[in-house]
């Protein structure tokens, strides 16, 4: 009895069939996608038998594809004694993050709390806080507008008096230093 995975792949592929090759054949059979497949191989190992070339490049073919890998080139250009060297060059990292794994592995049981597995919970409260956070946020950036308004008017008004001050202090001085210099009467 074939199991279930392989009625659904004969069910598969008997589908791709139907839209690659359409109706059934003349004879009312169906047409079979390995049928065709077995044809063609027979027809290139037909060819490839006749010709030299294509049967050296059949045999390398599996050469072409361990070039292809792209760990060859490592293998080939890397030794493995200059392999051992990269290892112990980066051995104080690897070391400090086998430390730090430990210490994840170390704090996994709080990561598993019922308090971290509730915070799902808690995003309505916290979107709610949030948006009165960004509320609080906007209005205490209007006060701070709001106050830096007056100050700049506290010390327009600060200068202007200042200025009236000195106004007045330099005719006060003026008014003392005439009467101070009356004329004697001759």
């Amino acid at each position: 009895m074939a199991s279930p995975e392989v009625h659904q792949l004969q069910g598969r592929l008997e589908a791709l069939e139907g839209r690659v090759f359409g109706a059934p054949g003349a004879d009312g059979a169906p047409r079979k996608i390995g049928d065709g497949l077995v044809k063609v191989q027979v027809a290139l190992t037909n060819i490839a038998s006749k010709r030299e070339r294509v049967k050296i490049l059949f045999k390398k073919i599996e050469d072409v594809i361990k070039y292809l890998d792209p760990e060859y080139i490592d293998r080939m250009a890397i030794p493995d004694a200059m392999k051992l060297q990269f290892i112990l060059a980066e051995e104080q990292s690897i070391m400090a993050q086998a430390a730090l794994l430990e210490q994840v592995s170390s704090l996994q049981p709080y990561l598993d709390s019922a308090h971290i597995k509730a915070a799902p919970d808690h995003a309505t409260k916290l979107q709610r806080l949030s948006q009165i956070h960004i509320q609080q946020q906007d209005q205490c950036e209007a006060v701070t507008e709001n106050i830096r308004l007056l100050l700049e008017d506290y010390n327009k008004t600060t200068l202007l008096l200042s200025k009236q001050f000195v106004q007045w202090d330099e005719l006060l001085s003026q008014l003392e230093a005439a009467k101070q210099v009356k004329p004697t009467p001759e």
